[in-house]
Protein backbone atom coordinates (compact mmCIF):
# COMPACT_ATOMS: atom_id res chain seq x y z
CA UNK A 1 0.00 0.00 0.00
CA UNK A 2 2.81 2.41 0.87
CA UNK A 3 4.39 1.90 -2.57
CA UNK A 4 1.04 2.61 -4.26
CA UNK A 5 0.62 5.86 -2.34
CA UNK A 6 4.17 6.90 -3.19
CA UNK A 7 3.39 6.22 -6.86
CA UNK A 8 0.27 8.36 -6.58
CA UNK A 9 2.38 11.20 -5.22
CA UNK A 10 4.89 10.78 -8.07
CA UNK A 11 2.10 10.89 -10.66
CA UNK A 12 0.53 13.98 -9.11
CA UNK A 13 3.94 15.64 -8.76
CA UNK A 14 4.63 15.07 -12.45
CA UNK A 15 1.25 16.62 -13.24
CA UNK A 16 2.10 19.68 -11.15
CA UNK A 17 5.45 20.04 -12.90
CA UNK A 18 3.82 19.81 -16.34
CA UNK A 19 1.10 22.32 -15.44
CA UNK A 20 3.74 24.66 -14.01
CA UNK A 21 5.52 24.61 -17.38
CA UNK A 22 2.21 25.31 -19.08
CA UNK A 23 1.61 28.30 -16.81
CA UNK A 24 5.10 29.67 -17.56
CA UNK A 25 4.50 29.48 -21.31
CA UNK A 26 1.07 31.07 -20.96
CA UNK A 27 2.46 33.86 -18.77
CA UNK A 28 5.16 34.57 -21.36
CA UNK A 29 2.53 34.76 -24.09
CA UNK A 30 0.38 37.18 -22.08
CA UNK A 31 3.39 39.33 -21.20
CA UNK A 32 4.33 39.67 -24.87
CA UNK A 33 0.82 40.10 -26.28
CA UNK A 34 1.42 43.75 -27.21
CA UNK A 35 5.09 43.62 -28.14
CA UNK A 36 5.98 44.57 -31.69
CA UNK A 37 8.97 44.02 -33.95
CA UNK A 38 12.15 45.93 -33.23
CA UNK A 39 12.42 47.25 -36.80
CA UNK A 40 9.95 48.22 -39.53
CA UNK A 41 8.82 45.15 -41.45
CA UNK A 42 10.23 42.82 -38.79
CA UNK A 43 8.38 40.03 -37.04
CA UNK A 44 6.95 40.50 -33.55
CA UNK A 45 6.82 37.93 -30.76
CA UNK A 46 5.38 34.59 -31.86
CA UNK A 47 3.08 32.71 -29.46
CA UNK A 48 4.77 29.82 -27.67
CA UNK A 49 3.12 26.42 -27.29
CA UNK A 50 3.87 23.17 -25.52
CA UNK A 51 2.59 19.65 -25.78
CA UNK A 52 2.46 16.89 -23.21
CA UNK A 53 3.30 13.23 -23.52
CA UNK A 54 2.72 10.16 -21.42
CA UNK A 55 6.01 8.54 -20.38
CA UNK A 56 6.58 5.31 -18.48
CA UNK A 57 8.76 5.69 -15.41
CA UNK A 58 10.45 2.28 -15.40
CA UNK A 59 11.66 2.63 -11.82
CA UNK A 60 8.15 3.21 -10.47
CA UNK A 61 6.27 1.27 -13.14
CA UNK A 62 3.77 4.09 -13.71
CA UNK A 63 2.99 6.51 -16.51
CA UNK A 64 3.85 10.13 -15.85
CA UNK A 65 2.97 13.24 -17.80
CA UNK A 66 5.93 15.15 -19.22
CA UNK A 67 6.42 18.09 -21.53
CA UNK A 68 6.92 16.55 -24.97
CA UNK A 69 8.13 19.67 -26.72
CA UNK A 70 8.07 23.42 -26.79
CA UNK A 71 7.05 25.04 -30.04
CA UNK A 72 5.69 28.16 -31.65
CA UNK A 73 2.27 28.89 -33.07
CA UNK A 74 2.65 29.50 -36.80
CA UNK A 75 -0.69 31.24 -37.23
CA UNK A 76 -0.74 34.69 -38.80
CA UNK A 77 0.24 37.79 -36.92
CA UNK A 78 -2.38 40.42 -36.17
CA UNK A 79 -2.05 43.56 -38.26
CA UNK A 80 -3.27 47.00 -37.23
CA UNK A 81 -3.42 50.00 -39.49
CA UNK A 82 -1.15 52.58 -37.86
CA UNK A 83 0.37 54.67 -40.67
CA UNK A 84 2.05 57.08 -38.23
CA UNK A 85 3.84 54.33 -36.35
CA UNK A 86 7.56 54.18 -37.19
CA UNK A 87 7.31 50.36 -37.19
CA UNK A 88 4.60 50.32 -39.89
CA UNK A 89 5.28 48.61 -43.19
CA UNK A 90 4.99 50.48 -46.50
CA UNK A 91 1.20 50.03 -46.41
CA UNK A 92 0.91 51.51 -42.90
CA UNK A 93 0.31 48.23 -41.02
CA UNK A 94 2.09 47.18 -37.85
CA UNK A 95 2.42 43.47 -37.09
CA UNK A 96 1.43 42.38 -33.58
CA UNK A 97 1.91 38.96 -31.97
CA UNK A 98 -0.44 36.12 -32.75
CA UNK A 99 -1.47 36.02 -29.08
CA UNK A 100 -5.12 36.11 -28.07
CA UNK A 101 -5.12 37.15 -24.40
CA UNK A 102 -8.62 35.71 -23.78
CA UNK A 103 -7.48 32.28 -24.95
CA UNK A 104 -4.30 32.56 -22.89
CA UNK A 105 -6.29 33.47 -19.76
CA UNK A 106 -8.60 30.50 -20.29
CA UNK A 107 -5.56 28.25 -20.73
CA UNK A 108 -4.03 29.71 -17.56
CA UNK A 109 -7.21 28.97 -15.59
CA UNK A 110 -7.27 25.42 -16.89
CA UNK A 111 -3.62 24.91 -15.97
CA UNK A 112 -4.27 26.38 -12.52
CA UNK A 113 -7.21 24.03 -11.91
CA UNK A 114 -5.20 21.02 -13.01
CA UNK A 115 -2.30 22.08 -10.80
CA UNK A 116 -4.65 22.50 -7.83
CA UNK A 117 -6.25 19.11 -8.50
CA UNK A 118 -2.85 17.43 -8.45
CA UNK A 119 -1.97 19.34 -5.29
CA UNK A 120 -5.19 18.04 -3.74
CA UNK A 121 -4.20 14.48 -4.66
CA UNK A 122 -0.83 14.94 -2.95
CA UNK A 123 -2.46 16.45 0.13
CA UNK A 124 -4.99 13.61 0.39
CA UNK A 125 -2.28 10.99 -0.14
CA UNK A 126 -0.08 12.59 2.53
CA UNK A 127 -3.01 12.50 4.96
CA UNK A 128 -3.60 8.82 4.18
CA UNK A 129 0.08 8.03 4.75
CA UNK A 130 0.06 9.93 8.01
CA UNK A 131 -3.00 8.03 9.23
CA UNK A 132 -1.43 4.73 8.23
CA UNK A 133 1.73 5.58 10.16
CA UNK A 134 -0.32 6.54 13.23
CA UNK A 135 -2.11 3.18 13.09
CA UNK A 136 1.20 1.33 13.05
CA UNK A 137 2.49 3.13 16.19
Amino acid sequence: MNKDLNNVMAIAGAGMKAESARMRVTAENIANADSVAQAPGGNPYRRKTLTFKNELDKKLGVNLVKVAKYGTDTSDYQYKYEPGNPLADINGYVAYPNVNVVIEQADMREAQRSYEANLGVIDTTRTMLSKTISLIK
